[in-house]
């Protein structure tokens, strides 16, 4: 009980906002995240009950880990993909657990309390992890609004709620800037033997469309095997190349008669700016926003 001439006190006022928060169940730890247990639903669409705040995260996947770095997550990070390479420096502090495969065994000596693995590449693989009793959260992101949903989503399961709101509206606010006043048609290559094309339903087709670029590929859906004829037949514009440029590049037969190889507006991106669903993806809507708008 707070006497009544104590009740101007600062600590009588401090008592009476935690007596507030208590009453209205809403304790919060000293970190500023919500009370766990919380409750998510992932990609896969299953509700995720996450009893205790994570402290020991494994990312099976590079986007993953840029958003928990992000996060201010670096300490709880205790496994990463083979493919990880971001940040450079410290990503190379942590622990690899398997690329294509995942090492189970390796995930399962470091002792999570949460893994989190992408859907769509590695649904065989998560569910291993579900069956050594594991607790996994999936996550999946094929546009720039997917990613802000999956940075949100990943706030809320590692108790990070604001830092993740903090880092979604900086990303919106990236995503904004792309003011296209041309249009342009774009063909996307993802590999070159075979030839390999990003379609729609993918990040980097959404970013090239926020562009103002114009898929010759719109039709098709994810990374189809194209042939030469289809994109000499589509004539595209500006051709993007998600690897380094080769100097046989514009020695391909039948590709001088293409409008972007004849102008040479063809430019490689970085991948990962560009096709990993992270928050670095409002700088690569930037490179690719400068090479549309700015080709004659």
């Amino acid at each position: 009980m707070v006497d009544r001439e104590d009740r101007g006190s600062p600590a009588a006022l401090i008592a009476a906002v935690i007596t507030a928060l208590l009453l209205a169940g809403a304790v919060w730890p000293a970190s500023g995240a919500p009370a766990f247990p919380v409750t998510v639903r992932d990609a896969a669409g299953r509700d995720i009950l996450i009893p205790t705040l994570p402290r020991r995260i494994i990312s099976l996947t590079p986007s993953v880990t840029e958003i928990l770095f992000a996060l201010d997550l670096e300490g709880e990070l205790v496994g990463v993909s083979d493919a990880d390479d971001y940040p450079p420096g410290r990503i190379t502090l942590k622990p690899r657990v398997g690329g294509v495969v995942i090492n189970v065994e390796r995930v399962v000596s470091l002792r999570p309390d949460l893994v989190i693995g992408m859907l769509s590449l590695q649904r065989d693989q998560l569910a291993r992890l579900e069956a050594a009793r594991l607790r996994v959260l999936a996550v999946d992101a094929a546009s720039a609004d997917d990613t802000l949903v999956q940075i949100r989503l990943l706030g809320r399961a590692t108790g990070r709620v604001r830092q993740s709101e903090a880092v979604a509206s900086r990303l919106a606010h990236d995503l904004a800037a792309a003011r296209p006043t041309v249009r342009r048609s774009v063909y996307i290559e993802v590999w070159s033997e075979p030839l390999i094309a990003a379609a729609a339903g993918t990040l980097v087709d959404d970013l090239v469309a926020r562009a103002g670029g114009v898929n010759v590929f719109a039709d098709l859906r994810g990374y189809p095997q194209v042939s030469a004829e289809a994109v000499v037949a589509r004539d595209p514009h500006v051709i993007f190349l998600l690897y380094p440029q080769s100097a046989g590049f514009f020695q391909r037969p039948a590709w001088q008669t293409i409008n972007a190889v004849r102008a040479r507006r063809v430019q490689s991106l970085p991948a990962s700016l560009v096709s990993r669903p992270g928050p670095r993806i409002g700088q690569g809507l930037a490179l690719i926003s400068r090479a549309l708008q700015g080709s004659p």
